[in-house]
């Protein structure tokens, strides 16, 4: 059975222009083209595009998908370590967000003194967090909404500058993940 582009992708949920992009990288190949000039996928293509979604929806990489699909020595194994190392990264920044945030609502409830900056750090370090994870909690926190970024540093009463310049740093971390 030979499948039409639009055909695939509407089977995976995906939009043509993503087959198309797929297809230039070299990523999934058509099997052929119709007399029309339609690109044409086999069930073997099929096959190939299910586990380009598995890996992708496991959070994969599009040049890590490549790597495990070109069968390179070890690297199905080697990949799925380090998005595993990634997901443990990814699990301990929301894990310090929630223990900040039930830090803060505890605050409120006891109607406590709102939290500054120096008291938002106390915090961090409180929960076991260096300077380096700091900087990716900011990082996370930027590229998840950076307006609520904006709004929680001007919240501490930091001054714009310094708002300004902990928002440029954190999205620039933010984009090299």
């Amino acid at each position: 059975m030979m499948f039409r582009i639009t055909e695939l992708a509407r089977q995976f949920g995906l939009s043509r222009s993503t087959l198309l992009y797929y297809d230039r990288i070299g990523l999934l190949k058509p099997t052929g083209r119709s007399e029309a000039g339609y690109r044409m996928y086999s069930a073997a293509d099929r096959e190939r595009l299910q586990a380009i979604c598995g890996f992708r929806s496991a959070g994969l990489a599009i040049g890590d998908i490549q790597r495990v699909l070109e069968r390179e020595e070890n690297s199905e194994v080697s990949v799925l370590q380090k998005r595993m190392r990634e997901l443990g990264e990814e699990i301990g920044v929301l894990r310090s967000q929630q223990r900040m945030i039930a830090q803060m609502l505890k605050v409120q409830a006891t109607q406590e003194t709102p939290v500054d900056k120096e008291a938002w750090i106390e915090m961090l370090r409180a929960a076991g967090m260096d300077e380096a994870a700091m900087f990716r909690w900011h990082a996370e926190f930027e590229r998840r909404a950076p307006e609520a970024h904006q709004q929680f540093l001007v919240g501490l009463g930091i001054g714009a500058d310094e708002v300004r310049e902990i928002r440029r740093r954190s999205a620039e971390a933010a984009e090299k993940r």
